[in-house]
């Protein structure tokens, strides 16, 4: 177990009564931690809980560590849950993280012992099946995206459900995925963790011209079969436009798919305004969609976080898909639709040529997705558990929101008193020689 935040502990302890002791589980791939560590933080901050973030491995466990010291440090206990069996799993496969069931059967009896566990993914629930009925399960919103695993019928096995925006409310209510008194609508607190993180100063390129992300993403819908390897060689051949790809991390999450990527890069070497990500923390901290000016994808719930600023967007259909009534491809209404690989730079053109006829859509859409508050959406995600933990264990409500926040702010002012963290500033990386740009991966640490 590491070692805690400082934090002034008068402002986290209620007198006389044991804290409610609540684990962040983080058991799936490095980019979970960003739906989740912010609220932690926050949930940290308010007196009578104690928190641990947990996960089996430990190179999340010390990116957890950083974040927390960029949100503004947090009385949180870190553990590693990784005996070492799962640990053999992990580090053969070349895997972030061992298998989810033979890693939750492994921590069962360890997490029972919690009042409750957080998680942005599903398969945790299971472990009610099997006996671990002692903690309340919440489940932390892991992306705000159409697709329909975005609503598993697994969400109806917790306690506690939090939802970016009024869409996923109303669709998971229409599914019967959430019960009176446990669901709340809190934003989007991974803004808050990739707000800290990100250098808004980086740029891979420096030469002025626009950038395309490419973000295909790892499911069977996904574009990158048909449109990767046609899209790398459209854009290696022109100099109009800067290109990233970044696919989701699962794509890149075994030694054998890196070392396959690893190879791709090495062919498109000498293309200067290409940026091959072979699964570093930029793809996963909103670095490539917030500077990117244009999004080329398919089903990534990535093109919401895109569209905090409305531009211009192309959806690639490998499938053939009769998609216009389909809510499960309700963001492909932001932008024209490709079939064809022909011409993939001239689709680029015509969307951005026409990205004024989409810009209604993307603001409505990203609001429908997206509530917004005075307060940060990872205040409201702790507020938000911390009631709900209070009403079903302690038999009332939490302190109101205004004192939790006088509260905050004075173990704020402290702790600027005693000396915080420092961000050190990370610098931009240029192309060097005539490779093709790589981030350093996430490794399996």
């Amino acid at each position: 177990m590491g070692k805690m935040t400082p934090w002034p502990a008068a402002l986290v302890a209620d007198q006389g009564t044991p804290p409610v002791r609540v684990c962040f589980f983080f058991n799936a791939q490095r980019h979970q931690l960003l739906h989740g560590i912010s609220t932690a933080v926050e949930l940290a901050r308010m007196p009578g809980f104690d928190v641990y973030v947990s996960s089996p491995n430990e190179g999340h466990i010390d990116y957890a560590r950083r974040l927390v010291a960029l949100l503004g440090g947090a009385p949180i206990r870190f553990e590693v849950l990784s005996p070492p069996l799962l640990t053999f799993f992990r580090k053969r496969s070349g895997r972030s993280v061992p298998p989810k069931l033979l890693g939750l059967a492994a921590v069962a009896h360890h997490l029972n012992g919690f009042d409750a566990i957080a998680v942005p993914e599903r398969t945790t629930v299971q472990l009610k099946r099997v006996g671990v009925r002692g903690p309340l399960y919440i489940h932390l919103d892991h992306g705000a995206g159409d697709r329909a695993a975005g609503f598993d019928r697994r969400i109806r096995h917790f306690d506690m459900v939090l939802m970016a925006g009024e869409k996923h409310r109303e669709r998971l209510g229409r599914e019967g995925l959430i019960h009176e008194g446990g669901h709340a609508v809190v934003g989007y607190p991974k803004f808050d963790a990739a707000d800290a993180i990100r250098d808004a100063a980086w740029d891979p390129f420096g030469n002025g011209r626009p950038t395309v992300l490419y973000n295909p993403h790892f499911c069977t819908l996904g574009s990158w079969a048909k449109f990767g390897v046609p899209l790398l060689e459209a854009f290696a051949r022109q100099h109009r436009y800067n290109l990233i790809v970044a696919p989701h991390v699962r794509m890149l999450d075994s030694r054998a798919k890196r070392a396959r990527w690893q190879a791709l890069t090495q062919h498109f070497a000498g293309a200067r305004h290409l940026l091959l990500d072979p699964g570093s923390d930029r793809a996963i901290d909103m670095s490539y969609t917030s500077f990117a000016d244009i999004y080329v994808g398919d089903v990534s719930s990535q093109v919401y976080e895109f569209l905090r600023t409305p531009k211009p967007c192309l959806f690639l259909d490998a499938q053939g898909i009769d998609w216009q009534n389909d809510e499960n491809y309700g963001h492909w209404r932001f932008g024209p639709v490709e079939h064809s690989a022909a011409d993939l730079v001239g689709a680029v053109d015509a969307a951005v040529a026409s990205h004024g006829a989409y810009r209604a859509a993307q603001l409505e859409g990203f609001n429908a997705t997206f509530s917004a508050d005075a307060l940060s959406p990872s205040e409201r995600a702790a507020e938000a558990i911390g009631d709900f933990l209070h009403m079903r264990l302690r038999g009332g409500a939490v302190a109101r929101p205004a004192v939790r926040r006088l509260q905050r702010a004075a173990a704020v002012a402290l702790m600027l008193g005693a000396g915080s963290a420092e961000q050190g500033a990370m610098t931009a990386r240029a192309a060097d020689g005539s490779a093709v740009h790589a981030e350093p991966d996430q490794g399996v640490a």
